[in-house]
């Protein structure tokens, strides 16, 4: 740090060491200025120059060194100086000091802040990034941050200062005259009766108002700056179109057909999406044929004779596209026609914020519009770059279902749930796997301990599990497939058959003509909504695997409610989308199950937690049925039952899982979950029983001693 910084910093510490030292803040309450307020008047009317200059100066200290008492400065700026004094001297002098403050965190606070308050700046760097006058604008406006922080993190932007200042100005002068406004009732209260005063009510009620006032404002320039340059269509042909026949597509159109609204649904391939043609019910019908050949390969686990496994690759894939059938009148289009709605194939691309264009399959085009529209195209596996993959006709998981014959020898690229889901499936299916992962341990999300155990059962299954290898070239050498990685520097050969990759997936979004609306996909290949699931306009939203930023089904229809109700009742009532009780499961053997925070992320956003962990080895169920292993690992506040996270290894850990998810979404402790019946034996009991050992860990133990010595006394015992 060079000379100057340490000076700036040493001048700002004596002050505020001054500050608070001599207790100058008892002086800024409301109660001291009621006190000395005829004294305080008296000298104002003798030196009022004097004085405006002076409150003006002790004003831009306060503010530009974030001190407490700008807002009873401000009220007593309307009590001494009136409407007119208070308000120049108030509005000049709190646009000085913000400015300070922006400049002292521009010269001196950049690499703190950003790192101290990363969330909050990454939000308003996008802000800027899209419109940074009018986004201040609004911050001052509707102080959704406080003030103080809104100075010091502008200051970190490349918004000018001339422009700061500015728009600070302009934008606080509503504000700001509403206090002092109210300032000036203040200073006309004699007596207890002057509080009922029409004036001072007004003044307060004004104060109370103004919040809800700004931000509606707000609200209304922004919808209506958004669609400059467009032309709003005079009549609709429905209330909502959705673009996409996957699971948030799906669910957004229920919704809108329940509701009793004239919905398209639009899909270029299949209804269902994913989920059900590519990945959640074709994958897990797979991994229940790979249990049970593991079941028949291990019968002695139950007393019976093992037997060798002789897998039908082909039969094991007509079950899983039969399981597909199965399901497929779930998401079919004659259910969501006789529901109400227009299931439409074609692909759609916009061309306003109503309109879109739709090339049907058939090859027809034509043009629909509606008063909201809602992005639900899913995503797809994303394919690295390397060389030489490409001509390997690589696997991914829409593409594996095609498969007819079982590879010998499978290189999985990737450690995270699909690749881990899926090698552990041909793995136990007869396949010798390899699996290549980047990262130093499988499940990268999840905590050390749930990596660990996961990886031993890989191991003891027969994967080779090849961590920190990065795939860098492949090769066709003598026929035969060939991967190259690099292991800290040593150039790994891997002879395979097929390769699967399963390093991560990309949103959809080629073909929307998004650019012609004017939005831009973030650098992972999603769409940027905000809290109401909208896409730039407050009629277009997006959910999904394409809004991100989880890639479940289950959060896919989570966020498809917020954009349906939000897209067809917006205008009147918008509800933002919560994600603070999202759970997940990789359904590997052991089944990894997780909601809410792991100890690692806690750890990162510093939060303080407890642990508690219940072993799956001492559960009756799990013994009856050999499947003794895993645990339970519980996180809660420091000496409280409230739940922080959990996570769930073992057998059957989804359905553990759920208690647990419940329990958190409705404020529920962990005395709440032991307090309740859990049928014997079943694999729910474990949830009590790791709520047990969090009760074990916290008894009384002085209580208890007491007790003790009472039991002892009621024995007739000294």
């Amino acid at each position: 740090m060079n000379r100057n910084k340490l000076l700036l910093i040493l001048v700002i510490a004596v002050i505020i060491g001054v500050f608070i030292s001599f207790d100058l803040h008892q002086l800024l309450t409301l109660e001291n200025l009621q006190q000395h307020r005829d004294s305080i008047a008296h000298w104002i009317d003798q030196n009022l120059l004097v004085a405006v200059v002076s409150y003006a100066v002790v004003y831009v200290l306060v503010t530009a060194l974030s001190l407490p008492g700008a807002a009873i400065m401000t009220l007593a700026g309307g009590a001494f100086f009136g409407n007119l004094y208070g308000l120049v001297a108030v509005s000049v002098a709190s646009t000085a000091g913000a400015s300070l403050a922006f400049l002292v965190a521009r010269f001196l606070l950049r690499d703190t802040l950003r790192t101290r308050y990363k969330d909050t700046i990454t939000k308003i760097d996008r802000g800027i990034e899209k419109d940074g006058a009018f986004y201040l604008a609004t911050l001052r406006l509707v102080p959704v941050f406080p003030f103080f922080l809104i100075n010091l993190a502008m200051g970190l932007t490349a918004m000018k200062l001339r422009t700061y200042a500015l728009v600070s100005w302009l934008a606080m002068l509503p504000g700001t005259f509403v206090f002092v406004n109210a300032g000036t009732q203040l200073g006309q209260i004699q007596s207890t009766s002057d509080i009922l005063s029409g004036g001072v009510l007004l003044s307060f009620a004004l104060l109370a108002l103004f919040p809800l006032i700004a931000k509606f404002v707000v609200g209304f320039i922004r919808s209506r700056k958004v669609y400059v340059g467009w032309q709003k269509p005079e009549h609709f042909d429905y209330n909502l179109l959705v673009i996409g026949g996957g699971s948030a597509g799906l669910v957004s159109a229920y919704i809108g057909a329940a509701v009793k609204a004239k919905v398209a649904l639009i899909e270029k391939h299949k209804m269902g999406g994913d989920c059900l043609n590519t990945g959640c019910v074709p994958s897990k019908a797979l991994i229940r044929s790979a249990k049970a050949a593991d079941t028949l390969r291990n019968a002695t686990r139950y007393g019976l004779e093992s037997v060798p496994v002789q897998a039908s690759f082909r039969n094991i894939m007509k079950r899983v596209k039969d399981v597909i059938a199965q399901v497929e009148p779930h998401d079919s289009p004659e259910r969501y026609q006789n529901l109400g709605v227009d299931c439409i194939f074609g692909e759609a691309s916009f061309i306003s914020p109503w309109e879109l264009e739709v090339q049907h399959n058939d090859g027809r085009t034509e043009r629909l519009t509606a008063r909201s529209i809602i992005v639900a195209t899913g995503g797809k596996p994303a394919v690295p770059p390397i060389p030489g993959l490409e001509a390997m006709q690589p696997l991914t998981s829409d593409n594996l279902w095609d498969l007819q014959e079982q590879p010998k020898r499978l290189l999985v690229l990737g450690g995270g749930p699909i690749g881990s889901e899926l090698a552990h499936a041909f793995a136990r299916l007869g396949s010798k796997v390899v699996q290549v992962e980047r990262a130093d341990r499988l499940l990268a999300r999840e905590d050390e301990d749930v990596s660990a155990v996961v990886k031993a059962q890989f191991e003891a299954d027969g994967i080779e599990v090849l961590l920190e290898h990065s795939a860098t070239e492949f090769r066709l050498e003598d026929g035969e497939k060939v991967a190259y990685c690099d292991h800290n520097g040593e150039r790994v050969r891997i002879p395979f058959d097929q390769v699967l990759v399963a390093v991560g997936r990309s949103a959809n979004t080629t073909g929307l003509n998004l650019e012609r609306i004017g939005v831009e996909t973030l650098p992972n290949g999603t769409v940027p909504v905000e809290d109401d699931m909208s896409l730039r306009y407050p009629n277009v939203f997006a959910c999904g695997d394409v809004a991100g930023p989880y890639q479940f089904t289950h959060a896919a229809a989570h966020q498809a409610w917020y954009a349906a109700v939000n897209g067809l009742f917006g205008q009147f009532k918008r509800f933002r989308v919560d994600y603070r009780v999202m759970p997940w499961v990789t359904f590997t053997s052991p089944e990894v199950a997780r909601v809410g925070l792991s100890e690692a992320e806690a750890k990162a956003q510093g939060v303080d937690y407890e642990v508690t962990r219940y072993g799956l080895d001492d559960l009756d169920r799990a013994i009856a049925e050999s499947e003794a292993y895993g645990f339970i690992k519980v996180l809660t506040v420091p000496g409280k039952d409230k739940i922080l996270g959990v996570v769930v290894v073992g057998a059957h850990g989804a359905e553990i899982l759920a208690e647990f998810t419940l329990a958190m979404k409705h404020g529920l402790g962990l005395n709440k979950i032991l307090g309740t019946i859990h049928p014997y034996p079943t694999w729910n009991e474990s949830a009590k029983y790791a709520a047990g050992e969090w009760k074990r860990a916290h008894a009384p133990e002085g209580a208890l001693k007491l007790l003790a010595k009472l039991h002892a006394w009621r024995l007739g015992r000294s």
